[in-house]
């Protein structure tokens, strides 16, 4: 993984010092809330419903075991034993005070780690595929390229006051680990008839209030040229966004008033115009320097048979349903991707606790893993797992509480923290997935309907990706009650959909049994191995929609 260089570490400890005496400041009464929230908001500051919370940078989800203890530090002294693991692979912590605040970004500075740009309207930490440099399907690993965008877009002096939040992803293998398509610039590594490895740039996605799967804008960008594309689409959005009205200024609202044409021709005069200057060129050999942070462990020389994996799959039938759901293939012969969930059943999903970070940093240590991911589903990924290790491993996420085998299932759940925490939502969004997780708890039925991805956003801002979800719950609030509006069909892959909304909301305690029938029609209709997604786009939403609002 990157590690700091030493203008990294005098960077991020001067921001440091600087919040420091903004933090002061306020305290003091010399800076006002409203004078402050600009500096706060920067440094990854909110203030919430109850506190203020603490957002941190996970660039593209990577994180050591050194970096894992330091969270597990920080819930432990400064929060409430725990943080929250989000859906832009970050991780937040909902209740520190603002005292303490400096104290914690010096602590994270000492394990290279900040708040810096993870709110405001500049470019937010980059996000990648969460199976990077490790998944069999992928044509290269997309993190040096993430890392070389966070390198460009760090306090960027022409865009640190976008007209809005500017959020980029990155991923390299045909099946779309990041949703791309709902980002507002991503950039998919490709390769071209000639076989050289490239990137294709979308802009335009996102979801929120107006929601759009976003266009391509760059077939075919060299990698040396990829800043110079990248800097044109940002031009082209700074210069022409909206600044009068912060619901119509995401570049997805000028792409759709401009045309994906007019926006491609923009941004071809601007990157031909950048690229004559060429100081935005990537030279080869610092492409090959970054690359180098990114390179695999020495993976030994393995079979993809491993006889202790397969004796206790046999033995063991917890560890095989486990297994089967929780594990992916790897790019080395006898080796795993693990999926940890934090989606335990009636839990808060994407919260892990100071133990579980600490006990997580240990295992890392103890089997040689060098790193663990953050995903954007609100689940943790070791990404590099010999086979023969895996039942050992397995036995001691079970004493964590972490060994839930519902990845990909109906209870692997995302949701924001919704009413329970965020001054802008409408409706409670954790206990809704907790009742959900509950009502489909056996593992069996999981096992049954199969791939099926729930998500639920406490408002329209969309932060539990709501109109991606095969099943995508949005709160609404009407006239001070909690109602529940379902949408159909939406995906977050590579076949991006938004999906469509089933009808009137539902109360509270309607919502869990309405999508509850919504499944039954599923297992009812389904043919073959159909996923739920498949069988809604070839059957409609009328069926669905129907049994739902039966007994409504």
């Amino acid at each position: 993984m990157y590690r700091y260089d030493e203008f990294d570490a005098r960077f991020v400890t001067e921001r440091v010092a600087q919040f420091r005496y903004q933090v002061e400041r306020r305290l003091s009464g010399e800076l006002t809330e409203d004078e402050f929230k600009p500096l706060r908001l920067m440094n990854g500051l909110y203030l919430q419903l109850h506190a203020y919370m603490l957002r941190i940078a996970v660039p593209y989800g990577t994180l050591s075991a050194r970096q894992l203890r330091m969270l597990a530090h920080i819930a432990r002294k400064y929060d409430k034993g725990y943080g929250h693991f989000t859906t832009r692979q970050n991780i937040q912590f909902n209740w520190p005070k603002l005292v303490d605040v400096p104290d914690i970004l010096a602590d994270l500075a000492t394990v290279e780690m900040h708040a810096l740009q993870t709110s405001g309207n500049c470019i937010r930490n980059v996000t990648a595929d969460h199976f990077a440099g490790a998944a069999a399907d992928e044509i290269e690993d997309p993190r040096p390229i993430a890392e070389i965008i966070r390198q460009w877009s760090s306090l960027h002096p022409e865009f640190s006051y976008l007209p809005r939040k500017f959020k980029i992803a990155v991923g390299g293998a045909a099946h779309d680990r990041a949703a791309l398509k709902f980002h507002d610039v991503a950039v998919e590594i490709v390769k071209n008839e000639a076989g050289e490895t490239g990137y294709r740039v979308y802009a335009g996605g996102g979801m929120g209030r107006t929601p759009y799967v976003a266009h391509v804008v760059g077939d075919f960008v060299a990698t040396t040229d990829i800043l110079a594309f990248l800097e044109a689409v940002m031009r082209v959005y700074n210069q022409s966004g909206r600044r009068d009205n912060m619901y119509k200024s995401r570049i997805k609202i000028l792409v759709n008033a401009l045309g994906p044409e007019e926006m491609r021709r923009r941004i071809e005069r601007e990157f031909a115009e950048i690229r004559a200057g060429g100081t935005l060129e990537v030279p080869a050999e610092e492409i090959a320097r970054i690359t180098d942070y990114f390179a695999p462990p020495a993976f030994e020389a393995l079979s993809d048979v491993s006889p202790e994996f397969e004796a206790t799959r046999e033995a063991d039938v917890d560890f095989r349903a486990w297994s089967d759901v929780n594990l992916a293939a790897h790019r080395a012969p006898g080796y795993s991707i693990v999926t940890i969930s934090l989606k335990p059943i009636g839990g808060v999903p994407g919260d892990a606790s100071h133990e579980q970070l600490d006990a997580l940093a240990e295992l890392m240590d103890k089997f040689g893993i060098a790193e663990i991911r953050v995903s954007h589903e609100q689940n943790l990924v070791l990404p590099h797992v010999r086979k023969k290790d895996l039942s050992a491993i397995h036995a001691r996420l079970a004493e964590l509480g972490l060994a839930t085998p519902n990845a990909g299932l109906v209870t692997d759940i995302i949701a924001c923290p919704g009413l329970d925490y965020c001054d802008l939502a409408n409706a409670r969004a954790i206990p809704i997935a907790q009742r959900l997780s509950e009502r489909f708890a056996d593992l069996k039925r999981q096992r049954d309907i199969g791939e099926l991805k729930i998500k639920i956003s406490g408002c329209i801002n969309a932060c539990g990706h709501h109109h991606a979800g095969h099943i995508g719950i949005l709160g609404v609030d009407k006239k001070g009650v909690e109602f529940y509006q379902l949408q159909l069909g939406g995906s977050g892959a590579e076949d991006a959909s938004i999906g469509e909304i089933l009808g009137p909301g539902f109360g509270e305690h309607e919502i869990v049994d309405a999508v509850e029938r919504v499944v039954d029609v599923y297992l009812e209709r389904r043919e073959g191995s159909e996923r739920f997604l498949d069988t809604v786009r070839r059957v409609g939403l009328e069926p669905f929609k129907e049994r739902a609002y039966a007994a409504h």
